[in-house]
């Protein structure tokens, strides 16, 4: 064998070593869904709740990501701040970020959900975490006053931060009772993969920023 050839047959060799240990793969992207019982996925099997189902859709369209379930049901704004710093990672490349539903459903100061979402963006900026920034609308019985104080909130912090916003996290799943469970507000399994799907072009859009370093 020439010198040449044999410098080839080990090439070979250890790039096929690489690819079967996995160290020629590409590293995931390593995002958290940070948010209430929407992200956790309320009274539904572990695999059909959003971060799962984002996972798959985007692996399917040959992503690499794996996405963390920080989802607390319940949860406000306020706690979300009290909890952020821990429930993030070292190593997280990029947070999706729902909360103010519950603010508004308790009649919260819209205000008071700013801040603390204003709080939450600075800290993540901080850390150089970027953010897909998930809103939320009042609900119709809060009155119209309400509404315009809570409404604008999302816009207005994902311009003063420079992040990704998706308007409205439940698009396409309120008011259809067929995509909710019984309590009327969370979604069942089938609106799950409705907001996914609604999600899915400003999520892969997310990613490619991140990859880009942007």
């Amino acid at each position: 064998m020439s010198f040449k050839a044999t410098v080839g047959f080990f090439a070979s060799l250890a790039i096929t070593a690489l690819l079967s240990t996995g160290i020629a793969r590409a590293e995931p992207v390593k995002l958290v869904g940070f948010g209430d019982s929407l992200m956790a996925g309320y009274q539904l099997p572990a695999t059909d709740a959003f971060p799962v189902k984002l996972e798959a859709a985007l692996r399917a369209k040959g992503y690499a990501v794996e996405i963390a379930n920080a989802g607390v049901s319940g949860d406000t704004t306020s706690g979300g701040l009290s909890r952020l710093d821990w429930s993030i990672p070292d190593g997280t490349q990029g947070v999706i970020l729902e909360l103010g539903a519950n603010d508004a459903l308790r009649g919260i100061a819209p205000e008071e959900s700013e801040k603390n979402l204003d709080a939450m963006l600075t800290r993540l900026k901080a850390r150089g975490i970027p953010v897909l920034l998930a809103g939320m609308l009042a609900p119709p019985n809060m009155g119209a006053d309400y509404a315009e104080r809570f409404n604008g909130i999302y816009q207005r912090l994902a311009d003063k931060h420079n992040v990704s916003l998706y308007p409205f996290f439940l698009e396409g799943v309120v008011t259809k009772a067929n995509l909710q469970l019984d309590d009327g507000m969370h979604p069942n399994p089938q609106g799950v993969d409705v907001m996914v799907q609604s999600i899915l072009p400003t999520a892969e859009a997310f990613l490619k920023s991140i990859s880009a370093g942007e």
